[in-house]
């Protein structure tokens, strides 16, 4: 009998590749004869079919991979399930014992490949190449039940966590599609603003200081210096003309370009969400891997004790030893966790574009907030004008608001704005130069515009009049802020800036402590006066005024050599530097693109609401699987314990197995159903 099994099971095996061989061979023989249909509809129908078709790629390609894997698992489930009920049948009609062999075998085949690539070509004993051997010895003891009951499990806790990463995945991709993400292009000498995935290739996209170039593509008109260290390393902005050659992501420190498009603007949105979903969707914890290695270690020096023992404990229960190392338990449970945990925090509005955020929130001691249009109101309010020169307030608002046009920090939205509410006509500005953390500088009619702080008009050389002083020491008092306005080097007047605390604000930082944050941190651009009269309201530890980009990244940096992991929360062009040097960034949506694209974390419903949640799931996801991989190391030592003492064969330790997993993965499963119950 035990020879006509392994015929059987060799059977099965070369027949299910020679199966595969020949289908593989019949779909490269049959790809190049595929037919191309070329259609004759109007050129603007076709455009508007490509545009659907791409959006249709958008909407499913996040899941292709998953469910190309659900298609191929889902049979081997089906069959499992069959070959479990033939071995069960089989005890009471033992005429079907070949038939379940051959089932059985079929079912088991994935596993025997995934044993055949570790041992072949890896080299190494991992856990796969147990799980095999335990196949292959319940076939041949005739232990149908407790070989197929063992694929049935396989199986089962793949198609879970399949199932679950789509659902991850479809949650992240609909919070990503929540992030704005438009871009201005030049129709017919009209600048028109547009969907990011609207774009098409041969448009003409206008990129201005200041913002993130969005695609790839040439130069046709314009200079501008771009930072590309995100990209290439390079500390020092590249000079780029007309004809050089830009990348998505970089960032436009001075000038004004238009970029020819060499990719849809789907291809770039796909992209982006691609890479959201590799760094987090397929992302694995330390504990996991950690987990996994523990398991894949274990596996050799079991297969000796199993074979050792086999003549003392007999052929079963030397078999059972072999699930003393549930690596697959382990990759798919703890898989299961992370995914629902990520599913959940998506459901809460939280965009998520980097895995490792949830092993670094929980040793985050230090926060530093960003003061303008993170502690405070998305939405400033632009005051009084004063002036002093011969200008009028309505033509100060105008140059001030034709300077800032396009920019998306707090500052500018509030002066544009105020403009728009005086139905203020602006100026067609030409060329921009934004110098970061300072001011912006402007051409426009043999004019030199220049709007920003009172240090960006003293390092420019422009001299503060005694009313623009008195001014600034008022507004300090009252925690305002003063943009000033030159044109042609002299100062003509300046814009209050008024801003407000946002109303979760002090319930945030309260939650913040009470979940062990040590340390709080103002860190702004401003002046002295607001930023302490600010950071005494909310509590926080210590506040630093008038930094610089460059200064907020050294005070993350000192911070980190002392030894504290550091979360920066940011909203603007002036935060990204120290963003991309903390541990854990977080943005809010409605901030500046720059600042949304460098944050690991954005907050979606555009305020702080949620930022006690992002750390709170954090925790509870590292403290299950802390807990889940002691119990299932408890669980491997109990499993080779009860093996050798008490004898259990293998399939009494199977059908205890399947008990545990199936609990395991109600476990894994429970956030989803706090998702469940949030929606009710």
């Amino acid at each position: 009998m035990l020879l006509a099994n392994l015929g059987v099971m060799v059977g099965v095996y070369i027949g299910a590749e020679v199966f595969k061989y020949l289908r593989d061979k019949k779909l490269l023989v049959l790809q190049p004869t595929e037919k191309i249909q070329y259609s004759s509809q109007p050129e603007e129908i076709v455009e508007e079919n490509t545009l659907n078709i791409q959006q249709d790629k958008l909407n499913v390609i996040e899941s292709t991979e998953s469910k190309n894997i659900e298609t191929k698992s889902d049979p081997h489930l089906k069959i499992s399930v069959v070959a479990l009920g033939l071995s069960a049948v089989n005890v009471v009609y033992p005429p079907l014992s070949l038939l379940t062999v051959g089932v059985i075998t079929y079912a088991t085949i994935p596993m025997f490949k995934d044993a055949e690539k570790s041992l072949l070509k890896e080299r190494r004993i991992k856990n796969d190449l147990l799980t095999s051997i335990v196949s292959v010895m319940c076939i041949a003891m005739g232990k149908y039940v407790a070989g197929a009951l063992g694929i049935v499990v396989y199986h089962w806790g793949s198609q879970m966590l399949i199932k679950s990463k789509d659902m991850s995945t479809q949650m992240i991709t609909n919070v990503f599609e929540q992030q704005p993400s438009k871009v201005w292009i030049l129709k017919e000498l009209v600048e028109i603003e547009i969907p990011l995935e609207a774009l098409q290739v041969d448009d003409i996209v206008i990129v201005k200081a200041g913002e993130v170039v969005p695609i790839d593509g040439i130069i046709t008109h314009g200079m501008a210096m771009i930072d590309q260290h995100a990209l290439t390393g390079e500390a020092v902005p590249a000079e780029k003309g007309i004809g050089d050659q830009v990348f998505a992501a970089t960032i436009m420190v001075s000038g004004r370009i238009q970029v020819r498009v060499e990719k849809t603007g789907i291809e770039t949105t796909v992209s982006k969400l691609g890479d959201i979903l590799n760094h987090t969707a397929e992302f694995k914890t330390t504990l996991q891997m950690q987990g996994e290695k523990w398991a894949d270690r274990v596996s050799a020096p079991l297969l000796g004790v199993a074979a050792l023992s086999s003549p003392i404990i007999g052929t079963s229960s030397a078999t059972a030893i072999l699930y003393g190392a549930p690596t697959n338990t382990i990759r798919v449970l703890t898989s299961l966790q992370t995914l629902n945990h990520l599913t959940l925090i998506s459901s809460k509005g939280i965009l998520v574009k980097d895995g490792r955020v949830f092993e670094e929130l929980n040793n985050i001691d230090t926060l530093f907030f960003d003061k303008t249009g993170t502690l405070t109101e998305e939405q400033l309010k632009a005051g009084q004008i004063i002036l002093c020169g011969e200008l009028g307030e309505e033509e100060i608002l105008r140059y001030a608001a034709s300077a800032e046009d396009r920019f998306s920090h707090p500052i500018a939205r509030a002066i544009i704005e105020k403009a728009k509410e005086q139905s203020l006509n602006l100026f067609d500005i030409e060329e921009t130069n934004y110098t970061i953390g300072y001011g912006i500088t402007v051409n426009f009619k043999n004019q030199v515009i220049k709007v920003g702080s009172a240090r960006f008009m003293t390092s420019e050389g422009i001299t503060l009049p005694p009313i623009i002083e008195a001014a600034i020491e008022r507004s300090q008092e009252n925690g305002y802020s003063l943009v000033m306005v030159a044109i042609n080097h002299e100062l003509k007047g300046a814009i209050e800036i008024q801003p407000q605390i946002r109303p979760e604000v002090k319930k945030i930082i309260k939650g913040l402590r009470q979940r062990g944050i040590q340390q709080m941190f103002i860190v702004s651009g401003d002046h002295k006066q607001p930023t302490q009269k600010l950071a005494k309201e909310l509590g926080m530890d210590n506040y630093f005024y008038e930094m610089l980009p460059q200064d907020k990244a050294s005070l993350v940096e000192q911070f980190q050599k002392k030894g504290h992991r550091v979360c920066f929360v940011g909203d603007g062009i002036n935060d990204t530097i120290a963003m991309k040097k903390a541990n854990v960034s977080i943005s809010l949506r409605g901030a500046s693109s720059i600042a949304t694209d460098t944050a690991q974390v954005v907050l979606m419903d555009g305020s702080l609401s949620r930022l006690c949640d992002v750390f709170d799931l954090s925790k509870k996801l590292n403290t299950n699987l802390k807990y889940s991989l002691l119990f299932w190391a408890g669980y491997g030592i109990t499993n080779v314990t009860s093996t050798v003492f008490l004898h259990f064969g293998v399939t009494k330790l199977m059908s205890i197995y399947a008990v545990v997993f199936g609990l395991g993965v109600g476990h894994a499963m429970l956030p989803l159903k706090q998702l469940e119950h949030n929606k009710e």
